[in-house]
């Protein structure tokens, strides 16, 4: 049988209406590796939340708004993005739960970011200004190479030497969370993906772009198999 995963989505207005909407690319995504996806709403009570993984087998935290700056002990910056507190707190409230079942976890974009919080580290609230640098992060058409660290569950799953990965996002993890290490970095030294930094702990990969548009099935297919 197909495994249950929890999947975090965005609360916001869509033509006009409120909606907890979640792109279709991750539905796809996952149920392309074999697994059937479970909305978990960011309206929900953070002790709700966690109640949702005892029915599940994993979790696959979703991008969306801006992480609530105040989280990481930080004023906002005057580029700070839509956010949402309570999505934030169900989020973090679902990794913490994650992490006592020993659940694998897989975190996308603002996925990496909140985790990255959760765990104690820092963001970059706006990349442009907090560090400039060659690469348009926020350039929705761009693609740029990915260096990942040989011998890291990373590339043990996608491989030492993937294709140009897609960026779109304008905030990225800044100090990394104690417990956690960097797995891979976009040419310009940004943060493109951590991991636990000990073997012993649960499955656990962050990326900071979008795999799901890529049809990326190597990373999917790790998820999977660490459901099993």
């Amino acid at each position: 049988m197909s495994a249950l995963v929890a999947v975090t989505a965005p609360h916001r207005p869509v033509d006009g209406r409120d909606r907890v909407a979640l792109n279709s690319a991750y539905v796809q995504a996952l149920l392309g590796a074999g697994l059937v996806p479970v909305i978990v709403p960011p309206l929900l009570e953070p002790a709700q939340a966690s109640i949702v993984l005892d029915a599940v087998r994993g979790l696959v935290l979703t991008g969306g708004e801006d992480v609530v700056p105040s989280r990481f002990g930080a004023a906002p910056h005057p580029a700070l993005g839509r956010t949402d507190a309570r999505r934030d707190a169900v989020e973090v409230a679902l990794i913490a739960a994650a992490q006592e079942r020993r659940m694998p976890v897989l975190a996308i974009c603002r996925g990496i970011q909140i985790l990255n919080v959760a765990f104690g580290g820092t963001l970059y609230q706006d990349l442009p200004t907090e560090r400039p640098g060659p690469i348009d992060h926020k350039d929705e058409e761009s693609r740029h190479p990915l260096a990942v660290e040989p011998g890291t569950l990373l590339a043990r799953t996608i491989g030492e030497h993937p294709t140009p990965v897609n960026s779109r996002h304008h905030q990225a993890v800044r100090d990394v969370a104690p417990g956690l290490r960097v797995s891979a970095r976009a040419p310009d030294g940004v943060i493109e993906g951590v991991e636990p930094a000990t073997a012993a702990a649960p499955w656990l990969l962050a990326v900071q772009w979008h795999p799901e548009d890529d049809v990326e099935e190597a990373l999917f297919r790790g998820f999977a198999k660490a459901v099993e």
